[in-house]
């Protein structure tokens, strides 16, 4: 009995760790582009014969900010710079998208939250400020600590990400 909860729990463990978001550092514009675009290229094969469902587009970046401030750090700017003329492109232009920020599990839930908010707000103005982006197309929500992505380690970095979603 104690093998089979143990081997349950083993495959449970690596099903969710299959399935979950990677945050990317880097990316360029095309693969986010690839990533956000609600209606991927066709291409022949077997494997098509079946439309894909697919949520929401989203994407999860590993944006660096000052530590306990909104401040973007400029290790990130590249990152943003390719988000822009990603949500600018030909296949993207005509949506809008959510910009959601996350803090680690580390502090105060209302703290975080507050973080969480003015990060994805500082996105958001990056994004329009470069211009690319029409401040309309963008709506930034801070998340806190909620939907951690390594909820057994509430201080890992990858729980401090900004996600953006396609919104419609």
């Amino acid at each position: 009995m104690k093998f089979k909860i143990l081997l349950a729990l083993l495959i449970f463990s690596l099903i969710g760790a299959a399935t979950a978001q990677t945050v990317l550092r880097s990316a360029s514009s095309d693969e986010l582009i690839e990533k956000l675009n609600p209606n991927p290229p066709k291409t022949r094969g077997m494997r098509n014969l079946t439309p894909e469902v697919r949520d929401k587009p989203t994407v999860d970046l590993s944006i660096q900010f000052e530590f306990d401030s909104a401040k973007i750090l400029p290790e990130s700017k590249p990152l943003l710079d390719n988000l822009a003329k990603a949500i600018n492109s030909n296949e993207l232009r005509d949506f809008t998208f959510i910009v959601e920020g996350y803090t680690d599990g580390v502090g105060l839930p209302a703290y975080n939250l507050r973080l969480s908010d003015q990060r994805a707000t500082a996105v958001l103005n990056y994004l329009a400020s470069t211009g690319a982006v029409s401040r309309v197309r963008l709506k930034a929500i801070g998340k806190g600590s909620n939907e951690l992505l390594v909820p057994d380690k509430p201080d890992a970095a990858e729980n401090r990400r900004v996600r953006i979603t396609l919104n419609s």
